[in-house]
């Protein structure tokens, strides 16, 4: 079943339409490693560095010891909460807003639908960067395509 856009976001849906056909069936493990990358990739583009933000390098963390069975579903959900907060508290809305996109990603952990909605915030962020410029937008879902291709190591055009 496919999922729904929860955020108000400009999108090229066609884009999100494969992406969230692949992410379906992919393992909870391999969405919260993409949703994590996909924060990492955001960071980069506002130019925010994510490690020095104690709560997001801590989410991080937790979530890839999670994808090995060495952190709980609860730690996960806290921690994405401690970075929810940073983000209520952040007045820069791009950084807000990449920072929603951290919390969702950790807390790919705790419930696997947080993985689709780091990416939709993803592209927000990217559509409050370049005043929702639908090119810069088709790029991001394209790279978040292309970033769940290379993790699952799918190499053939079955999605397209």
């Amino acid at each position: 079943m496919a999922t729904r856009v929860k955020i108000k976001i400009s999108d090229n849906k066609e884009l999100r339409k494969q992406i969230d056909l692949i992410y379906e069936s992919a393992s909870q493990e391999v969405a919260a490693r993409w949703a994590v990358s996909i924060a990492k990739h955001i960071f980069d583009c506002v130019g925010l560095d994510y490690q020095k933000i104690g709560d997001v390098i801590e989410g991080f963390q937790l979530n890839e010891f999670w994808q090995e069975g060495n952190a709980s579903m609860h730690e996960i959900r806290k921690s994405g909460y401690k970075v929810h907060k940073l983000a209520r508290e952040e007045e820069n809305i791009i950084e807000k807003t990449a920072l929603r996109v951290a919390g969702q990603a950790i807390a790919g952990g705790h419930m696997k639908e947080h993985a689709m909605v780091a990416s939709d915030y993803a592209v927000k962020t990217i559509g409050l960067l370049y005043q929702d410029d639908m090119m810069a937008i088709t790029r991001e879902r394209e790279w978040q395509l292309h970033e769940l291709k290379t993790i699952l190591q799918i190499k053939d055009d079955k999605y397209e």
